[in-house]
């Protein structure tokens, strides 16, 4: 018998995507599931939906409580997860519906701890594109790490389109009380993982709302993004893995950047903290140069920021840099 794969759905305001986003998962293929609802205190009807949908289905298990956050959600979920494998799904998003089944037979195909695939955002009623099968691309957990850094890397930090072995989590969780929390954890995972496979399909579907966590008006907590990478510099330093810290540091100069001057456009009285994020892309930026040098263009730019951020968002914005 295939072994049982929980997948954990943290449930908060989504009234409207919840039933898609259920059903998508209850329809899989691959049938051996144990379904994690994680009503995160909602406030509209979503508790009530999550236990109607309990009653129809013996794979549900609902599990209502105050409202944390989604990571609070996620690691209750890893907590009472009984199943070999784990998936996490935002609640208004939706599966294709072999996703479980493709990716966990790529997983046992090549030997790894993680599978993933693709995603695409939709809207509205948008449905995944069709398309034949694309490749399988095996990697190291190291190479895992680099893949965080190139042009579509996106598709690597999230924690939503992988299936994980379960031990994986033994000894990580996410950070409550922050967002941008799969860029806080997803490196240590990959840090933990003798191999991974990349599945070449959409085979996940990203709700794009006019607004979201991360999406929305800028807001402080939004600086929660370098504290993630900031301790992924520490992590890597502490690891001596060198060929990472510096992609590391221009990833993080470069969207400390552009947190400067959201903070100098957006938020009043933030003169403490744009000196704050400036002196601290100077700090590692030094730093980056105790590794390798930084490519001439590149650290240009940063001295220039460093010496008139004024000028240098002038041209940000007439250009388009960050």
């Amino acid at each position: 018998m295939n072994p049982l794969i929980s997948v954990i759905v943290p449930v908060y305001k989504v009234e409207k995507y919840l039933e898609r986003c259920v059903n998508s998962i209850r329809r899989q293929s691959y049938e051996n599931l144990e379904i994690l609802l994680i009503d995160d205190g909602s406030p509209d009807g979503c508790g009530l939906l999550c236990d109607g949908f309990a009653e129809e289905d013996r794979r549900i298990k609902v599990i209502h409580k105050e409202n944390g956050g989604l990571s609070s959600a996620r690691n209750d979920g890893i907590d009472i997860a009984g199943g070999e494998y784990l998936i996490f799904v935002d609640s208004d998003d939706f599966l294709a519906g072999d996703f479980v089944k493709v990716l966990y037979e790529a997983l046992c195909e090549t030997g790894s701890d993680i599978a993933q695939c693709k995603w695409e955002y939709v809207t509205g009623d948008k449905i995944l594109r069709e398309e034949e099968p694309g490749e399988n691309y095996v990697y190291t957990g190291h190479e895992m790490l680099k893949n965080l850094y190139i042009p579509d890397g996106a598709y690597f930090v999230v924690a939503w389109n992988k299936l994980y072995k379960r031990e994986l989590f033994a000894a990580v969780r996410y950070p409550e009380g922050r967002i941008h929390e799969d860029e806080a954890t997803t490196y240590k995972i990959f840090d933990g993982t003798d191999k991974a496979v990349f599945v070449d399909r959409f085979l996940y579907g990203y709700y794009k709302a006019e607004k979201s966590i991360t999406r929305n008006s800028f807001y402080l907590k939004r600086l929660d993004w370098l504290t993630a990478m900031e301790e992924r510099i520490e992590y890597f330093k502490g690891k001596k893995y060198d060929d990472l810290v510096v992609p590391t540091i221009k990833a993080y100069a470069d969207g400390a950047i552009d947190l400067y001057y959201q903070c100098r456009e957006n938020l009043q009285n933030s003169k403490d903290k744009q000196r704050e994020i400036k002196s601290s892309i100077k700090k590692y930026v030094k730093e980056a140069g105790g590794y390798q040098k930084l490519p001439f263009r590149t650290a240009a730019g940063y001295y220039l920021f460093f010496l008139s951020g004024g000028f240098y968002g002038m041209l940000r914005k007439k250009f388009f840099i960050s």
